[in-house]
């Protein structure tokens, strides 16, 4: 049974759009290259503002933890991240079984 990883990071007020674009020039293809396709990615327009949300598909826990090691061993991964990580106040990770997938 495969598993949806949903990760939510609360950004300080005024880093959206800073993050965002970060995000779709440097982070997503390193991190697509390690992870795959996201299965979503989107940014909270109302309720709780600053908000990135995103979801990653793993078949099991040992295939996340082999691929977010090999994320975290990139050294452009990691300049990505000390760039943006300054603008973020809050992460939260939630993880759902998919009952589809049986």
């Amino acid at each position: 049974m495969s598993f949806v990883e949903i990760r939510t990071y609360e950004l300080k007020p005024g880093t959206a759009n800073s993050y965002v674009g970060l995000y779709l020039e440097e982070g997503f293809e390193i991190q697509k290259s390690h992870l795959g396709e996201p299965v979503g990615y989107y940014v909270s327009e109302v309720g709780d503002l600053n908000q990135i949300v995103h979801m990653w598909r793993y078949e099991s826990f040992e295939e996340r933890a082999e691929k977010r090691t090999a994320l975290f061993s990139d050294p452009a991964w990691l300049e990505y991240v000390g760039k943006v990580g300054p603008m973020i106040l809050n992460q939260k990770n939630a993880i759902f079984n998919d009952i589809f997938d049986s």
